[in-house]
């Protein structure tokens, strides 16, 4: 096994650093506050979020993108919050500088991201789970990990690329050996550092393992058989190229027939086609 370069600590001191990596827009903090107020109004979050413009314009691109499927236009930021809900919308202020430093530097997982986030919903509603927006959130986010490694440990990261190439190993496998810990709990840390709902967290931790959280494990499992569906049909690249194995107890609580599978992949054709443009969908000027 390759030597591991950095300790579990010295990993997690640099990924500190990240919440300025790109920097989080000041504002978070006050939402983070608001959010937890029972009192607060979709209306008055809203004014706060629409008092800074670009993250406005980032947010309006976001919500009306393909991945969430809405079938009419979201035209303001208090719609858009009634209709996702605060943990939505708080992810999606947290992750758009992420995402916008994604989309310029690996647009191959730029779109596996987003392919994630398509499936993932259409999975949740045809499973009847609660707040499917949430689940496509999770799906958005759920390689927040990779781009962390990619950002603030790049030496690391290409050792990481370089042994998936000559080793035809699945990325994982890499990170695993080079740093001692993978992706999906690189990505959960981060979660947390920025106080994200365990809806969201659990799911990014565990979509490698879906059988292991007791609470989430339908979440985890749609966010894994997501993963595996975009990666099937080749939609954006993940950072390997292999399709990971399907974990049997994911299946068994997800578990489609025939009608409802040939359904699903219709259904995620159709939005894929649509997420085409992607990068003129949601680039920020």
């Amino acid at each position: 096994m390759t030597r591991q370069t950095l300790s579990k600590e010295e990993i997690a001191g640099r990924l500190r650093r990240i919440e300025s990596l790109p920097t989080l827009p000041p504002i978070v903090s006050r939402l983070n506050q608001m959010v937890t107020d029972e009192d607060v109004t979709a209306v008055k979050l809203g004014q706060v979020i629409e008092k800074d413009q670009v993250l406005t314009s980032k947010l309006l691109k976001m919500v009306n993108s393909s991945f969430f499927g809405f079938p009419q236009r979201i035209s303001t930021v208090s719609n858009a919050i009634v209709l996702l809900g605060f943990n939505v919308i708080k992810t999606l202020i947290v992750t758009s500088s992420i995402f916008e430093v994604m989309q310029s530097s690996d647009v191959g997982l730029f779109e596996h991201s987003l392919g994630c986030a398509t499936a993932a919903g259409i999975l949740a509603r045809k499973c009847g789970i609660k707040n499917p927006e949430e689940i496509s959130t999770a799906g958005l986010i759920h390689d927040l990990g990779k781009i962390a490694v990619r950002a603030e440990l790049p030496k690391e990261y290409q050792h990481i690329q370089k042994l998936v190439n000559e080793k035809q190993i699945p990325m994982r496998e890499a990170e695993l050996e080079v740093l001692g810990i993978g992706h999906p709990e690189i990505g959960g840390y981060l979660a947390r550092q920025w106080n994200l709902p365990d809806r969201l967290v659990i799911p990014i931790e565990t979509h490698h393992e879906p059988s292991k959280p007791p609470g989430f494990s339908s979440i985890s499992a749609v966010i894994h058989f997501a993963d595996i569906l975009i990666r099937a049909v080749g939609f954006g690249y993940g950072g390997d190229p292999w399709v990971p194995a399907l974990d049997h107890q994911a299946w068994v609580r997800i578990k489609f027939g025939k009608t409802a599978t040939r359904q699903i992949l219709e259904e995620l054709d159709q939005k894929l086609a649509e997420l085409g443009n992607l990068t003129m969908e949601i680039h920020v000027d």
